[in-house]
């Protein structure tokens, strides 16, 4: 049994750590809350937009000339992996890492092996991940979670672009989390480059557009700026997802806490009376021995 010094030494421990957890979990709720009206006010207006470009873009001429969806043999790769700064978040940084590196097994391998994959990785944790296994790192933009603004993430989101004009990469997909509440982050995989026109299994109302000045004027101006608004839209659902990862696991790390001082105590009791005990003991047999004499 350990002595009562050694418990006590953990107790303080434990409820040093339960102080530092339950602090965490508030100022990730905080930060979760504006994060997530955020991401909330962003979804009716992008979910909008690529409606209309979806109502736009029936003419599959108009599309064929938009430098967007050219799709090309698919030579060169680039994965655009979203994690956080800091760990301390569950599983979030984890699935994701396990999700890039599932779709480059299954989907990418060849390519990956020819050396033609690369990867932009947004978050420290996913630079330091991909780093230590030598792959083909862009960290133009690692930092970019530090300073999120739709100026500077649209910025990140025209570089993607260019590159995929020039011909640098024939291939662009996003890896993510997608918020769905506080406990629950959707790993999600989309493809943002070359733009594919969404088929919508629901019946199509037919909408009378007057167009102004041409449809192939508006979809060549639309393509462009709802890229901009996916990218920027993947970021915002990354940036609530981590806050509510880290949320919950700071919760649960503060529940266990509470649950491990139980149990400690429990053992400072049993330990104090057996040391009462047995100093008893010891008062009683000096008095026999005493008596005894």
């Amino acid at each position: 049994m350990p002595s009562l010094k050694e418990v006590r030494s953990r107790i303080r421990s434990v409820q040093s750590t339960q102080q530092i957890t339950k602090a965490m979990k508030m100022v990730a709720a905080a930060k979760l809350r504006k994060a997530q009206e955020a991401t909330i006010q962003l979804r009716p207006y992008s979910s909008k937009l690529n409606e209309v470009l979806s109502n736009l873009t029936t003419n599959e001429e108009i599309l064929a000339e938009n430098p967007y969806t050219k799709v090309r043999e698919v030579k060169n790769v680039l994965l655009v992996v979203l994690t956080s700064d800091r760990g301390l978040c569950g599983p979030f940084n984890t699935n994701i890492m396990k999700a890039t590196n599932a779709l480059i097994t299954e989907k990418y391998d060849d390519i990956n092996k020819s050396g033609n994959l690369d990867l932009l990785c947004v978050g420290r944790k996913s630079n330091e991940y991909y780093a230590k296994r030598n792959a083909n790192i862009n960290s133009d933009f690692a930092t970019l979670l530090q300073k999120m603004t739709f100026d500077t993430v649209k910025v990140a989101a025209e570089t993607v672009m260019a590159q995929f004009v020039s011909g640098k990469y024939d291939v662009v997909e996003i890896i993510f989390n997608e918020f769905k509440n506080v406990a629950t982050q959707i790993v999600r995989t989309e493809q943002f480059l070359p733009v594919v026109p969404q088929v919508s299994t629901e019946k199509k109302v037919s909408t009378d557009y007057i167009f102004e000045p041409s449809v192939d004027f508006i979809v060549n101006d639309l393509v462009p700026k709802s890229l901009k608004i996916k990218f920027y839209k993947s970021l915002l659902e990354s940036n609530a997802s981590e806050h509510g990862a880290r949320m919950s696991a700071m919760d649960k790390a503060t529940e266990n806490a509470g649950e491990m001082l139980k149990d400690l105590k429990v053992t400072y009791n049993r330990s104090r009376q057996a040391s009462i005990t047995k100093e008893i003991l010891e008062i009683v047999g000096g008095a026999e021995a005493l008596a005894a004499k």
